[in-house]
């Protein structure tokens, strides 16, 4: 699949954000996020496609990690992969409690990693909005936002670009309204 930039925006000088339609795991940028469970075991969804592109490497080195928090992300190497390294972050499972500020720690947690790496670009998928139930439209709304807090609240950031990438069409349509809420703003 090739990608397409659906919308892009400055949301700081020299801070790009960027909603992308395409396939994550061929997304050439510093480092691609996984949405992962806590256990770090890919069978399925994003996960399963980034092993299954990236190679065994990726979840041999999942599993020396072993234990993440709801909230928290890993980082791996990235194995085939055109990006550099992957971070593993674990969103919440709708029903578990508490779920808006879990996913905020989520995306926090990776835009931390990503800066304590250097890492200029970061490519984002709607984390927890799968399997783990999460309702899209809060997830675009919380990601996008809180990214946007998280890079205009810093008087540096080594990060240039983040792009939420998103291969399907109905949570593509729920980024996109988000999306363009925030460049009315």
């Amino acid at each position: 699949m090739i990608a397409r930039i659906i919308s892009e925006f400055n949301i700081k000088e020299n801070i790009i954000l960027r909603l992308v339609e395409g396939d994550i795991t061929e997304r050439a940028v510093d480092t691609i996020v996984n949405a992962a469970n806590s256990y770090l075991i890919h069978g399925g969804g994003v996960a399963r496609a980034i092993v299954r592109k990236g190679g065994k490497i990726i979840q041999e080195e999942s599993k020396r990690i072993g234990f993440v928090q709801v909230g928290s992300s890993a980082m791996t190497s990235s194995g085939y992969l055109p990006c550099k390294a992957v971070i593993h972050t674990v969103g919440p499972q709708m029903g578990e409690g508490n779920e808006n500020e879990k996913l905020r720690s989520a995306i926090n947690s990776c835009l931390e990693l990503a800066e304590q790496k250097a890492f200029k670009s970061i490519s984002i998928p709607a984390i927890s909005s799968g399997i783990f139930g999460f309702p899209k439209d809060r997830c675009a709304k919380i990601l996008i936002n809180e990214t946007k807090r998280f890079l205009t609240q810093k008087a540096s950031s080594s990060i240039e670009l983040v792009e939420f990438c998103l291969i399907d069409s109905d949570t593509m349509g729920v980024f996109k309204k988000e999306f363009d809420k925030l460049k009315i703003k």
